[in-house]
Order: structure tokens, then sequence, then C-alpha cells
């Protein structure tokens, strides 16, 4: 399983438009094939920090959500809302 963790920095005053349209990237990511979860979270100490974490089966399923119509048409939109944005791939390690 990869893990992904999409983090946003929101501008002021657009948070509540950012979720309005990431509402749409959410239901249909976690309808896809491959995907275990798939959630938008807000920071319980800076509102204006979204982020996305994201449980996959591996990287043929993440590479097939990168290339799905609603990725590539909602990403960019929410993409024009922030001021910085970072995105890291996890894998669980065995202890």
């Amino acid at each position: 399983m990869i893990k992904i963790v999409a983090k946003m920095l929101v501008r002021e005053g657009e948070v509540e438009h950012f979720k309005e349209i990431a509402k749409e990237l959410v239901q249909k990511s976690s309808a896809e094939e491959g995907n275990i979860s798939y959630t938008l979270n807000a920071s319980i100490s800076d509102p204006r920090v979204l982020t996305y974490i994201e449980f996959w089966k591996d990287q043929a399923a993440i590479e097939a959500h990168n290339a799905s119509e609603h990725f590539r048409r909602i990403v960019p939109l929410t993409q024009a809302l922030c001021e910085d944005a970072s995105v890291d791939l996890y894998t669980e390690l065995d202890l």
C-alpha cells in the first residue's frame, strides 16, 4: 500500500471555495479501483491548511488516478486557490 499526503496552504478567503471544488475530487477518487481511502482534512491549528490523505493499493492505481478526467480537471482548479502545496508518498515500515 502507498499513502499520499498532499498538503495545501489555501489563500485567505478561499477555503470554502476550495472545499466546494474538492468535494467532487474526493467522491470520485474514493470510488476508483485501487483506492483504499481518500479524505480531505483541515488542520486544527490553521484552517487554511487542507491536506488530502490517500491510501492506494499500488503505484499503478496512483498512475490511473493521476490520469483520470476528474483529477486532471479539478486539481488545477484547487491549485489556483493555493499559496503553497507539497505532496509526499509513503510506504509503511514493518517494525
